[in-house]
């Protein structure tokens, strides 16, 4: 069983690792994927802090990561057929838009299942990056 999970991986923390542990117990293999600035720039105010080739790499050193996937453009269909996802791990703030309902539609079509996990209320990247600023001034 192959899972999938996407996100931002910006300053990988504590929240993450747990995220992505939760995300390798389900399945045999784990590819994440990890958000080109451009992409996060389209629904973030901000770029991530780290680059994404860095952030594939911190990614990559994970016991519990298998592999690691780049996507380009804010949409999930793509990576799912090619590589053919039995499970796509969503987060809590997944909400209704065109892209995540295209791949709700095309992973339920075909049989294959979402799993919707919560956050880890310890950490998050804003707030990390949050309290860096506080404490540069």
């Amino acid at each position: 069983m192959l899972v999938y999970t996407v996100g931002t991986w910006d300053l990988l923390h504590v929240g993450h690792l747990a995220l992505l542990e939760q995300c390798k117990k389900l399945g045999d293999t784990l590819v994440v994927g990890v958000a080109s600035d451009e992409v996060v720039n389209s629904y973030k105010p901000n770029v991530p802090v780290i680059p994404l080739e860095q952030r594939m790499e911190m990614l990559m050193a994970l016991e519990c990561v298998d592999r690691v996937y780049a996507y380009h453009e804010l949409e999930y269909v793509t990576a799912c057929k090619e590589l053919d996802v039995d499970i796509f791990v969503i987060g809590e703030d997944w909400g209704k838009n065109p892209h995540n309902l295209a791949v709700d539609a095309f992973l339920e079509q075909g049989g294959k299942k979402i799993v919707q996990v919560n956050y880890n209320p310890r950490t998050s990247s804003t707030k990390i990056k949050q309290k860096a600023i506080s404490q540069a001034r």
